[in-house]
């Protein structure tokens, strides 16, 4: 069959791209092997999110007690698993998501969809032939790390605890990166006993060591263990649990929840028709999400960010090419991304040691949020810092730990991307007493 374009993966950004193309007029199809709007909306950001806010309510009420008399709770994991079925999800069920396509033109096929060579595409005995072009957007698979006797075993990986009924009485994290540390600070404050194991030395560690050690003091108040810098030599499973050999420890659990990181689906989807590495981690794009003839990539694979807002950013950008409307084409600098624990951490840009070694001289400060007055009205925990271009006086990277690490995030993201200097953002009226006025101390104690 002769099409326009064939969009392979309808995650978020494959499938934003295929219903505008359909809705421009081209003949489109659209194939996934699983639910259309991928890991978002039925195993990532919604549901996660849902489960943390829940989580965060909790955490609030307990807070009673110091702020305004007392508070009895009473934590119901059966709310939050029926508001992610009925609410998020339709039980798992993708039909709202493929009639919006389907309105929009665009034809709709589930299945493996494979390359067979520039602009051809084939599912099962079908092949599709594009004019245009083919939009790859095959996203990520759950991480399983070479674990001596973890294969086999009945781990979780996180759509397995967002579709839990109920949760254990005992959770082993293996990954203390954003998806390990969210849910492992949920799954505690519902009365779980959780521990989570990172073998590198910090959690978080890809985010600045100032917002590693916040998150780590609250898991640890909220009663989780954490175990950093050693690695799993083994796991085992019986008598309906799990015990971890962590250098010279055993950590036991009801449950282990895999979270350590996440690999491109890339290795079978035929790149080596088109002259590409099937063994690569990810697709070299040019600013306009192109990888080879006839081939456009977006999201995870493309090792630009694996967040929604990247995968949505360059649909955006892969539809404007194929239309030939012009207009910006991508630009990376300030990639902003949030780890939703209690406090949130949001960053933007590099770490200061990322920035270091990309050879910019640096001028960094740091400030506790708990000095601000807002910060210290609402007794928060949390940090601010800022890495600045002192060649340029421009701020290249961010970061805000707070109860509103993530909306902090959006002035920093602006002065990042607008390349504000800053000399303007110190001269700037900072609303008082909100979190984000510490945004201000922190520039005045840049050097």
């Amino acid at each position: 069959m002769d099409v326009d374009v064939v969009v392979v993966g309808l995650g978020p950004g494959g499938e934003d791209a295929a219903r505008r193309l359909g809705e421009a007029g081209l003949t489109v199809v659209g194939i996934d092997r699983r639910l259309v709007g991928g890991e978002c909306p039925y195993y990532g950001c919604v549901p996660s999110k849902m489960a943390i806010r829940a989580a965060d309510s909790l955490a609030e009420a307990h807070r009673v007690s110091g702020l305004a008399g007392a508070a009895e709770v009473r934590p119901d994991w059966t709310v939050v698993a029926t508001r992610i079925r009925d609410e998020a999800t339709d039980d798992w069920d993708d039909t709202v998501a493929v009639e919006r396509l389907e309105r929009a033109g665009v034809t709709v096929v589930k299945g493996e969809g494979r390359l067979v060579g520039p602009g051809r595409v084939r599912v099962g005995a079908e092949e599709y032939t594009a004019r245009l072009g083919v939009v790859l957007n095959t996203g990520t698979e759950p991480a399983v790390p070479p674990i001596d006797g973890l294969a086999g075993t009945p781990y979780w990986t996180n759509r397995d605890i967002l579709r839990a009924a109920t949760l254990p009485r005992s959770l082993v994290v293996l990954g203390g990166g954003a998806i390990g540390v969210e849910l492992a600070q949920a799954t505690a404050r519902f009365d779980a006993e959780v521990a989570v194991v990172e073998a590198l030395e910090r959690i978080l560690a890809a985010e600045e060591p100032e917002a590693s050690a916040v998150v780590e003091r609250a898991l640890t108040r909220d009663g989780v263990r954490v175990v950093v810098g050693q690695p799993v030599e083994q796991v085992t499973y019986a008598d309906g649990g799990f015990t971890l050999a962590v250098g010279d420890q055993e950590i036991s659990g009801e449950r282990l929840l895999v979270a350590a990181g996440r690999r491109a689906n890339l290795a079978d989807i035929g790149l080596e028709t088109i002259g590409l590495d099937p063994a690569a981690r990810s697709l070299d794009v040019d600013e306009w999400c192109r990888a080879a003839e006839r081939l456009w990539a977006i999201g995870d694979i493309t090792g630009r960010g694996a967040f929604t807002h990247v995968s949505m950013y360059q649909a955006d950008l892969v539809v404007r090419d194929l239309l030939g409307q012009g207009g910006p084409a991508g630009d990376y600098r300030a990639v902003s991304r949030v780890t939703f624990t209690d406090p949130e951490v949001g960053a933007v840009g590099p770490t200061e040691q990322q920035a270091r070694a990309a050879g910019v001289r640096v001028r960094t400060a740091t400030t506790d949020l708990a000095a601000s007055a807002r910060g210290w009205i609402a007794r928060a925990d949390g940090v601010i810092k800022v890495v600045e271009d002192a060649d340029r006086g421009v701020l290249v990277g961010g970061t805000a730990v707070g109860p509103s690490g993530g909306e902090i995030l959006s002035m920093l993201a602006t002065a990042v991307h607008a390349e504000v200097p800053v000399s303007t953002l110190r001269t700037m009226h900072y609303a008082y007493p909100t979190f984000h006025r510490a945004v201000q101390t922190v520039l005045g104690e840049l050097s």
